[in-house]
């Protein structure tokens, strides 16, 4: 139907008499006499002059009207020949080709293809907000730039899988101003948010080509924090991956001291608080200050570059992990992988700050790794005069070991 109807408008059609000698030809009720130039309707009377002559033959024979009187002010066309009137095969071309392209945006519109079970919604894009408007939820890809030397996410991969769903979630969430998480109201009063403390429970790391989704949500820290909670999954199986809560704080951009969380910021903010406990028990524990003497391993002469700066101008908090476990013993990374972590961060440290990174071991030691089992290290990042950046506690579990912790729970709700 569609190649009918584009042929009929570059062909039109021609309509010859059976008598090739007649005079007249009628067209419903009006006639045309070739004899004459005009022809007349029996409906209205109009009257229409002729301005083109037909060709005088096709194929031999001879059609069109013969005689016609044109008007004296119109030029007179020359004779039409046979080459006159093939189409414009240009425009016919045009007019196939709109048809065949419209054709396959239809075809590729239909959703033909058959769904699999593994495939997943949304395991690229920014992510969406769930549970009642309370919990951000986001998918990862775990691409092979993520993973280390065990085949699996580092935990800075995953720390930064952490990092960037909070930003989502403020982004999302319509509260972000143009600082680096910070609403608007903070934007106003030069306020940012830094972590204050971290913890960290990973149950299994996953691997390149698993697609994890994390799950943020915040809610209340005493008068002037606010805690922030991750619910790491696999997407395949659901599996429980990391679980971590942390505590943030404010701070003056300018002056760099802490700040209190002002009304104005708290009337942004409060609206998206979920009544929860922390997904990660708080560990009360005091963490260990470690000294020259009570470390057994010491990294020296560590130093920020320019990348390891965010745009508030102070060193991403994952940055300091990476520094932490720069003077864990070779022989733990090898025989061990990371359960679980605490960290407390005392201060920030500038472009051009030096660091040392302490660590010492648990009392079972590494002498015998073999039968060492679970094993804690206790950390301390400083600067070279002493100065605490971050004070750390980790846990570590033979590697290949099935040590799965209790399921964490995200907030009650509908998804």
């Amino acid at each position: 139907m569609v190649a009918t109807a584009a042929t009929s408008a570059f062909f039109p059609a021609i309509s010859l008499s059976s008598d090739a000698g007649s005079k007249s030809t009628k067209f419903g009720s009006g006639s045309v006499n070739p004899g004459g130039s005009r022809l007349k309707s029996s409906s209205r009377g109009l009257q229409v002059k002729a301005n083109a002559q037909a060709p005088s033959k096709i194929n031999g024979t001879s059609v069109g009207l013969e005689g016609v009187k044109l008007d004296d002010d119109l030029t007179s066309p020359p004779p039409r020949t046979f080459i006159n009137v093939l189409p414009d095969w240009s425009m016919l071309l045009a007019a196939i080709t709109t048809i065949f392209l419209a054709a396959e945006k239809q075809w590729m519109m239909l959703d033909w293809k058959p769904r699999r079970p593994d495939m997943l919604i949304d395991s690229f894009g920014l992510g969406r907000i769930v549970q009642d408007g309370l919990v951000f939820r986001q998918n990862f890809s775990i691409r092979s730039y993520e993973i280390g030397a065990d085949r699996t996410a580092s935990i800075e991969t995953l720390m930064n899988h952490l990092q960037e769903t909070a930003l989502n979630h403020v982004k999302t969430a319509g509260l972000l101003g143009d600082g680096f998480g910070s609403t608007p109201e903070m934007c106003k009063k030069n306020l940012i948010w830094v972590v204050a403390k971290m913890q960290v429970v990973v149950d299994r790391y996953p691997t390149w080509g698993d697609v994890v989704q994390v799950d943020t949500w915040v809610g209340a820290s005493g008068k002037n924090g606010m805690r922030r909670d991750w619910l790491v999954r696999d997407c395949k199986t659901g599996e429980t991956l990391t679980r971590a809560s942390s505590v943030w704080v404010m701070m003056n951009k300018q002056t760099r001291k802490l700040s209190k969380i002002p009304g104005e910021v708290r009337g942004e903010i409060e609206p998206y608080f979920a009544n929860s406990p922390p997904i990660v028990e708080e560990d009360g524990r005091k963490l260990t200050k470690l000294d020259d003497d009570s470390a057994d391993y010491i990294r020296t002469g560590l130093t920020p570059r320019w990348s390891d700066l965010d745009v508030n101008q102070h060193v991403n908090n994952v940055k300091y992990i990476g520094w932490v476990l720069e003077s864990a013993p070779l022989p733990i990374l090898e025989s061990h992988e990371l359960s679980t972590m605490t960290l407390e961060y005392r201060r920030e440290c500038g472009r051009d700050s030096v660091l040392q990174s302490l660590t010492a071991v648990s009392s079972a030691g590494i002498s015998n790794l073999a039968d060492a089992g679970d094993i804690e290290c206790h950390h301390l990042l400083r600067l070279e005069n002493g100065a605490e950046i971050v004070r750390g506690r980790t846990e570590w579990r033979p590697k290949h070991a099935t040590n799965f912790g209790m399921v964490g729970q995200i907030p009650a709700g509908n998804t």
